[in-house]
């Protein structure tokens, strides 16, 4: 997919279309920027997980991981459900997912840069 390209003579409604999509995804760049967060999403691309499971995998007290999914909530990339007492959490759509696999591309599978 290749990048728009941005010129003066772009008309007030797609200029106005590429800011509300540039606020959106600064929002969830934001949400992403939290290292407790992003190990949330990394660990919910494997399927869904109760609150226990991540505090679990994330040797986080509950509070801490409530309050990570509450903002990942916010911003509309975990959906919720309940099963009794337990609260499951799953991914919303695949956003999160993609982003995640190029920053593992990014910042996971290149080589340590050696010394000289």
């Amino acid at each position: 997919m290749a990048l728009p390209v941005l010129s003066a003579n772009m008309s007030d409604e797609d200029m106005d279309m590429m800011m509300n999509n540039a606020c959106d995804a600064s929002n969830m760049l934001k949400a992403l920027s939290h290292e407790g967060r992003l190990m949330i999403l990394c660990h919910l691309v494997t399927g869904e997980k109760s609150v226990t499971e991540l505090e679990e995998l994330l040797s986080a007290r509950q509070a801490a991981v409530s309050q990570q999914l509450a903002r990942l909530r916010l911003e509309g990339l975990v959906t919720p459900r309940r099963d009794g007492k337990t609260i499951y959490y799953s991914l919303t759509d695949d956003r999160p997912k993609r982003i995640l696999e190029v920053i593992y591309e990014l910042f996971c599978t290149i080589e340590p840069k050696r010394s000289a």
